[in-house]
């Protein structure tokens, strides 16, 4: 049993997938930064000094009671919080991680799209006209009926 699952283990897609889970989990955390820590200050700042990671609303207070400046306090005095600025934070590096996942698949579709545009190959046979076999593109008498060709340019 140890053996069949390291054959499956081995094989290129599992491989191609474990890393590809990987990178995406590094990508991911790559996004979140950009979004808390580059994107959103600046647009905070814009709206009048917001910070988007402390917008909540409390469902509950907690001990001691609010209100509560930050979502930290509310957290650590036990208040039931809504929490849709970090919400926000996530749905923007969603956005983000599908974007990008979206540029690559549109790479990745324009390659195939160049490859399957490549020039045809020259022809390398062609077809008797008496006997209407395949022969060699050189070829001045067919193989299959013995017929001579004419010469082609």
């Amino acid at each position: 049993m140890l053996k069949e699952f390291k054959e499956f283990a081995m094989r290129g897609n599992v491989i191609d997938m474990a890393v590809g889970v990987i990178i995406g989990g590094a990508f991911g955390t790559i996004a979140k930064s950009l979004v808390a820590d580059v994107l959103m200050p600046p647009i905070g700042l814009l709206l009048g000094g917001v910070d988007f990671s402390n917008l909540f609303v409390t469902l509950k207070d907690g001990v001691p009671p609010g209100p509560y400046l930050a979502l930290s306090d509310a957290q650590a005095a036990g208040a039931v919080t809504m929490n849709y600025g970090v919400f926000f934070n996530s749905v923007i590096s969603f956005l983000i991680v599908a974007f990008a996942v979206f540029m690559v698949i549109k790479a990745i579709n324009q390659m195939k799209r160049e490859e399957k545009k490549a020039p045809p190959e020259d022809p390398t046979t062609k077809e008797c006209n008496f006997c209407h076999m395949t022969i060699p593109i050189q070829a001045t008498k067919c193989g299959h009926c013995t017929s001579e060709l004419a010469k082609s340019a």
